[in-house]
């Protein structure tokens, strides 16, 4: 991959900035079934969570619940400082103006180019055409996607859907972005392009992330690589280190049964999470 970077990346975060999502207490059931119960965690300001657990243990109830999509039926949800578990809708579409979301399968709209999906907020919010086009070009820069910008969805592979889901997520530089198994159905080749390019954007602009992924390859590959940007791809930690800003929240049965660093993680001694790591 080459090396663009976007305009005004984000600036390292200062030691003690205060969370970018609280989780307190969160309680959610669906048909008298719990899906996420009592859950607690805090995602530091320029950190990666990567979400892990087996399907159907709540990762993308709880995906939905940090964009606001859904409401807990107990405890309390805070991004970017502020209550949203039953904050008014209205506000809801303020705060997402600051958070990007990654979908899983994309969700690109069928009907429109690479250019208008990727512009989608843009429009929107009546950012004017020269703007909006100049903004597009660059994060397709970014994703290494410039030659699709006329191409219709139905045109692309599905790793380069996934790449125009990723632009569209970024190109309103958000404070938080949302990966909901941005790798999910993709061949082993083309989900590493994917993890590459999501180290890039953590370590280009150091946006707090949260990630699901079913790929346990997927998930330490982030922990163990950095971006190069003079050489324009990820690499190796040099000397076997690990990336201090990823961590990991680990969910089974609707709760937390792990929450903290790579090297913790490896080290455990649980018997379940060895039998899942394994």
């Amino acid at each position: 991959m080459t090396t663009t970077t976007l305009a005004q990346p984000a600036e390292v975060p200062e030691t003690g900035s205060a969370p970018i999502v609280v989780f307190d207490d969160v309680s959610i059931t669906f048909d008298l079934k719990p899906v996420l119960h009592h859950i607690s965690f805090e995602v530091a300001q320029g950190e990666t969570l990567i979400i892990l657990g087996p399907a159907g243990c709540g990762k993308s109830v709880l995906m939905k619940l940090a964009n606001g999509l859904i409401e807990p039926d107990s405890g309390t949800i805070r991004v970017f400082g502020q209550d949203i578990s039953h904050m008014r809708e209205t506000d809801r579409f303020a705060l997402r103006k600051r958070i990007g979301m990654v979908f899983q399968e994309s969700a690109l709209f069928d009907s429109l180019s690479v250019e208008n999906n990727v512009a989608y907020r843009l429009n929107e919010e009546g950012v004017p055409y020269d703007e909006a086009h100049a903004k597009v070009e660059e994060v397709l820069r970014f994703v290494e996607l410039s030659q699709a910008i006329d191409k219709n969805p139905s045109e692309l592979s599905g790793g380069m859907r996934r790449r125009v889901s990723i632009a569209r997520a970024i190109i309103t530089a958000p404070d938080l972005i949302l990966y909901d198994s941005p790798t999910g159905g993709l061949d082993p080749i083309t989900s590493t392009t994917i993890i590459e390019l999501i180290v890039k954007q953590r370590d280009v602009s150091h946006t707090t992330s949260l990630l699901i992924t079913h790929r346990l390859q997927d998930a330490f590959t982030l922990a163990t690589h950095r971006w190069n940007p003079e050489a324009g791809h990820m690499e190796p930690i040099p000397d076997g280190k690990i990336d201090d800003s990823t961590r990991f929240l680990v969910l089974n049965d609707g709760g937390i049964v792990f929450h903290g660093s790579t090297q913790e993680l490896v080290h455990t001694t649980d018997p379940w999470l060895r039998e899942y790591l394994s």
